[in-house]
């Protein structure tokens, strides 16, 4: 058994306290004025969290092989440690997409050599049906990197009729207006505020309708950010992921020569669309912090492939977000909690899938007892640059290179063993 001492932030306070847990075990046993000698002591410059998750990832890793080039689940799980995450949500937009139960086991068990690090979504698509036990979903509600996606509202209705009840959560691009738009010059305008705005509407009428628990990914627009408010007035259970790319940067400031650099779905919107992110994720409307970390190769993206990589710069940009005013406990909830109970929805499932129980068999999200000993530290006094070399990603590349955040990772602890 060991102690952390740490200044340690959750929603609802940020005092000093200390953290006795297992490292057998990996579980959290004892937290608050525990009045003895810590193993691990962090000075006041460090704000300790439960450990932070990503609830949206492209890891590219499948049974095929096809992608692994790009990147695979142990650099996925590398870039992540890197950043300071625990745990991460996969996509489900494959080679071999995991769309039924076999082809969703497979998937799993190929990924558990990241040491329940990882979890994945199931893919819904044409003529798919929901598996035979609770998962996360993921639909496309248009082309974008991948075959798993729907060219039409008629056929989507037909399909989500069957997951009823469900955790779906939806990329928002209308496919009809990207293909009237697909001939413009460049990508933004390729698939403007107006694609996301309407798949957004269609998505909430779906949920609605079906009775989802509804997700939002990668959320861009200020337009959508209405429809979602009238939405919710009415009841409708939807929650929202925003990227860190989509809070920082806007197509204003960036130079045409760097448009394909940067280039993702949905893409980098205006100013005022950044802003009205921000706004939204301060106020607690905004519900996760994701990266949509998407690797392609430097090649790759100069021939207009989309996604943009975010693994290794998660807790550098979560420094930059508390040095711009957010408060602790605020963060608490978008990098840890939410995510935490995101994933904690489906803990049966993954303990009956998982060949290694200790892995799977604990909550998550939360610095109480019974919670897995996961523990996010952050320096938020000690400036860092990002550069190529220190990414762990296979790619080497990311949006925030050349960028300096206040703080960075200080210390990682994933199942009471620190990495």
């Amino acid at each position: 058994m060991k102690i952390i001492d740490a200044v340690c932030s959750s929603s609802t306070e940020v005092k000093r306290m200390q953290i006795r847990f297992d490292e057998v075990s990996g579980q959290i046993l004892e937290t608050g004025d525990l009045k003895e000698k810590a193993d691990f002591y962090f000075e006041d410059d460090c704000l300790l969290f439960a450990g932070m998750g990503d609830v949206h990832i492209h890891a590219r890793e499948d049974v095929s092989g096809k992608n692994m080039y790009k990147e695979d689940f142990l650099s996925a799980l590398a870039a992540m440690k890197n950043g300071g995450l625990t745990h991460a949500g996969d996509m489900p937009n494959n080679p071999i997409p995991p769309i039924d139960n076999k082809s969703y086991e497979a998937k799993f068990h190929l990924g558990e050599k990241a040491c329940g690090c990882l979890w994945f979504y199931a893919g819904i698509g044409p003529g798919t049906r929901p598996l035979s036990y609770p998962v996360p979903y993921k639909v496309y509600m248009g082309p974008s990197v991948g075959e798993l996606f729907f060219k039409d509202l008629k056929t989507l209705d037909e399909t989500l009729s069957h997951y009823r009840g469900q955790h779906v959560s939806f990329h928002c691009e209308d496919p009809e207006i990207l293909e009237a738009k697909k001939n413009l010059k460049f990508h933004h305008e390729q698939r403007p505020v107006e694609a996301e705005a309407v798949a957004t509407r269609d998505a909430l009428m779906l949920i609605e309708k079906y009775q989802l628990k509804g997700k939002l990914c990668h959320y861009s627009s200020d337009e959508g950010l209405k429809l979602i408010r009238q939405a919710r007035s009415r009841g409708v259970n939807v929650s929202i992921e925003v990227t860190p790319q989509h809070l920082f940067f806007d197509i204003e400031e960036l130079e045409p020569s760097k448009y394909k650099a940067f280039q993702m779905n949905p893409p980098i919107r205006y100013k005022k669309d950044k802003e009205a992110l921000k706004a939204a994720l301060k106020n607690d409307e905004i519900q996760f912090l994701a990266t949509d970390h998407a690797p392609h190769t430097l090649e790759e993206k100069m021939i207009g492939q989309s996604g943009l990589t975010g693994l290794d710069t998660y807790a550098g940009f979560v420094c930059w977000l508390l040095n711009e005013g957010f408060a602790p406990q605020l963060v608490a909830k978008f990098t840890a909690e939410n995510p935490g109970d995101f994933h904690n929805q489906f803990l049966d499932s993954w303990k009956k899938l998982s060949k290694n129980y200790d892995n799977y068999g604990l909550g998550l999200g939360y610095l109480k007892k019974g919670y897995r000993a996961n523990f996010t530290v952050l320096n938020l006094k000690a400036k860092t640059t990002v550069t190529s070399d220190s990414l762990k990603t296979k790619v080497k590349h990311n949006p925030f290179i050349g960028i300096t955040f206040p703080g960075r990772l200080q210390s990682l602890f994933i199942g009471g063993v620190k990495v």
